[in-house]
């Protein structure tokens, strides 16, 4: 299967997926601004899960331009990872309309950990299809921003029960360690580009 079917499939669903989640965010009945006072969690809750899902985004763009082939096992991991992004919404109204409440807070971080489990799983399968020397193997060494992400999920999950607040804090460190741009798959894919001229 040709792998521009199933980047446009995934970036199609990414698509629905935030546009279902800013419907949540509902206009205030007053007219000024402390009127959107009691929206902030809800919005902030909104912000950060925009930023998760432009993360997934930009490093499943990244991933699939070093993938030469798509395989069965390939797209079925796709689609358990964008299971788990399509609980985005649910778990993003939850959190912020119930102000940050432990259950929530720990329900969301269940979900971070799964994305973050099925993002690793289909990094993995494409890995297999590919072999070791493949680019996408080069480019992802050792992976410690994705371990690392995946501790501070597990560790935010009951952190949430103390103080959602840290939970919270762990949830945005992890989104700050991504939003730093990872140019190793760019950088390899130009070089090679460079090389076939």
């Amino acid at each position: 299967m040709p792998k521009g079917r199933l980047e446009a499939f995934s970036d199609g669903v990414l698509a629905i997926i935030i546009t279902i989640m800013v419907l949540e965010l509902r206009v205030p009945l007053g007219q000024d601004l402390s009127a959107l006072r009691p929206l902030l969690p809800v919005f902030f809750s909104y912000v950060l899960s925009f930023v998760y899902l432009g993360i997934y985004w930009n490093n499943h763009h990244h991933m699939l331009q070093a993938t030469k082939q798509v395989t069965g096992l390939i797209l079925w991991a796709n689609l358990h990872l964008l299971f788990w992004l399509s609980l985005f919404p649910f778990v993003t109204g939850w959190m912020g309309e119930n102000h940050f409440a432990p259950v929530p807070t720990a329900i969301y971080g269940g979900v971070l950990l799964l994305a973050g489990f099925a993002y690793t799983l289909l990094q993995m399968a494409i890995l297999r299809s590919e072999g070791p020397e493949s680019l996408l193997a080069t480019a992802i060494g050792a992976d410690f921003k994705g371990k690392i992400s995946l501790l501070c999920y597990i560790f935010a999950i009951p952190l949430a029960f103390v103080s959602p607040w840290i939970a919270n804090g762990l949830y945005v460190a992890v989104a700050l360690i991504w939003l730093i741009p990872d140019r190793r798959i760019e950088r390899l894919i130009g070089s090679r580009a460079h090389q076939e001229t």
